[in-house]
């Protein structure tokens, strides 16, 4: 059965997007050796993503690198959207509630990963109780605004099992389990 893992690449003051849900901010820290997010992809059979993520900036828009994980994804992914749209888009499917969204792109994934894509879908499974996995790359730099890597109105508690560190050249990684 397919794992659900959160992964972002986040600034050191947490943030995963700028102000304005910008993305260009992630440029520089895109690319170069992380042998962790060099293997990603191929451990991944489906994505889910917030609908602000999938209508939102592409740090590598008009680049061959633009699309998810740096263009390099091709396969299944749902939005998680109160707004779906009218017309079809190939390969892509709305959802409307949190669990149909994870139950459909666990069946999609197979054996591999659901990647989670979103601030906010994010959120949404893991207070649910529906992410196994976090996995932040953490870029040195400071935005000191933006989109956080997780936020809960109120506050709560997940407790997390550290399962790498790593630290290449341009982000260091941080991946744990939920407990």
């Amino acid at each position: 059965m397919a794992k659900v893992l959160y992964s972002a690449t986040m600034s050191l003051d947490g943030f995963i997007a700028g102000p304005g849900g910008d993305m260009q901010w992630m440029v520089p820290y895109l690319g170069g050796p992380n042998p962790t997010a060099d293997t990603l992809v191929d451990q991944i059979g489906a994505l889910l993503v917030g609908r602000r993520t999938f209508d939102g900036d592409d740090p590598n828009r008009g680049t061959d690198k633009e699309g998810a994980l740096e263009g390099a994804w091709h396969g299944p992914q749902f939005v998680l959207t109160h707004r779906p749209p009218t017309t079809a888009i190939p390969g892509t499917t709305f959802v409307t509630d949190l669990r149909t969204a994870v139950a459909e792109a666990r069946k999609a994934a197979g054996d591999k990963y659901v990647n989670i894509l979103g601030a906010d879908v994010a959120a949404q499974a893991l207070t649910a109780g529906e992410v196994d996995e976090i996995l932040v790359f953490i870029a040195p730099v400071l935005l000191g605004d933006g989109v956080p890597l997780f936020r809960h109105p109120g506050g709560t508690h997940l407790r997390l099992e550290r399962r790498l560190q790593a630290w290449p050249p341009l982000a260091s990684v941080l991946w744990y389990t939920v407990m």
